[in-house]
């Protein structure tokens, strides 16, 4: 009896995620998600903190918080950008930005530079291109429009985009060799 149990709840788990694979490719179906998922699982080298970001902002977009969606995952995407320039402790970046060589720690730089000036850096250390760099300042923006009172609601959609391409983003830093 317990073997039966065990069969029947495998299958109606199957059954489950069958239908969540379907209901995804639905414009309005919040099980869209589920592809954010499998992108985020063939992410290799994120830390524990920014999965968790990821996996908190795929959460805000299923149960309907957007904003919050769009401010979770810019968080994930500046940690990993933030570590990513850290790997030679800032040696590359305080070449060419010499007002950066007070900062001691990765701590003092979250402390004093603003987001959008660690882009400019990230470009001036050719870890990501000049059209990268725009494309990233402009997500930042939206996120700000997010983090900050205004009239941008996003949707699902604007949603699971935003989030999509900061993932995607992080993939194509990922394969530039630093330092």
């Amino acid at each position: 009896m317990i073997e039966f149990l065990r069969e029947w709840t495998q299958k109606a788990h199957a059954f489950e995620e069958e239908a969540r694979r379907f209901l995804a490719k639905h414009e309005s179906s919040r099980d869209r998600t589920i592809t954010l998922d499998d992108t985020l699982k063939k992410l290799s080298g994120l830390s524990l903190k920014q999965d968790e970001l990821f996996k908190q902002a795929i959460t805000c977009i299923e149960r309907g918080i957007f904003r919050a969606a769009h401010v979770m995952a810019w968080a994930a995407f500046v940690d990993f950008l933030e570590m990513k320039l850290d790997s030679d402790g800032f040696a590359k970046v305080k070449n060419i930005k010499t007002g950066w060589q007070q900062y001691q720690s990765l701590e003092d730089i979250r402390e004093n530079v603003p987001e959008y000036q660690l882009i400019e850096a990230a470009k001036e250390v050719r870890l990501i291109t000049k059209q990268q760099m725009k494309a990233l300042h402009g997500l930042l923006s939206t996120r700000n429009e997010c983090a900050h009172p205004s009239s941008y609601n996003p949707g699902l959609s604007e949603s699971l985009g935003y989030v999509a391409n900061l993932l995607n983003r992080i993939a194509a830093i990922q394969k530039k060799p630093y330092p």
